[in-house]
């Protein structure tokens, strides 16, 4: 298995690997993930396994320490010299799931944001993940402020 970057050409596996792993309400569509990969690509790591993509993790750079409902929306907020790598989505299709895929996904993004300076990472989840980020060095900052997809989020921290 391979870990890449993406591009305009992995809309279509995008879209349907987001389709898999989030309720409608939650998931990104094709129109939000195509002005995500237009806007920052680079902060797409997607793992092939041959041409099947197994997952991917994504999210904007951004100087507000907070990850709030309108970056999921809005693309052009991203600022690729801020000081926060957000993440807005860990997608692991069904089959490639407790083989260690996500967290492959996570350690590059966390490794490329240290590599570039960044202050740290930052994601939201559901509770009931709470210990699987945990487990990856995120501190749990309580329950945030979003109501993406109507549903309660825990905003997590990883500093460096």
């Amino acid at each position: 298995m391979e870990i890449r970057k993406g591009t305009a050409r992995d809309l279509e596996a995008l879209a349907y690997v987001e389709g898999e792993c989030f309720p409608p309400a939650e998931a990104a569509g094709k129109a939000a993930l195509a002005a995500r990969l237009a806007a920052f690509a680079d902060h797409f790591y997607l793992l092939w396994d041959g041409d099947t993509l197994a997952g991917f993790v994504n999210g904007m750079v951004s100087d507000s320490a907070d990850l709030l409902d309108e970056m999921y929306a809005a693309a052009s907020l991203h600022d690729e010299s801020g000081a926060w790598q957000m993440i807005f989505g860990l997608d692991v299709i069904a089959p490639y799931r407790r083989r260690g895929c996500a967290e492959r996904l996570m350690r590059a993004l966390i490794e490329d944001a240290r590599g570039q300076g960044r202050r740290g990472v930052v994601l939201t989840c559901k509770p009931h993940m709470l210990h699987y980020y945990a487990r990856l060095g995120f501190a749990d900052e309580g329950v945030c402020a979003s109501q993406h997809g109507g549903v309660q989020w825990h905003q997590m921290r990883l500093t460096f």
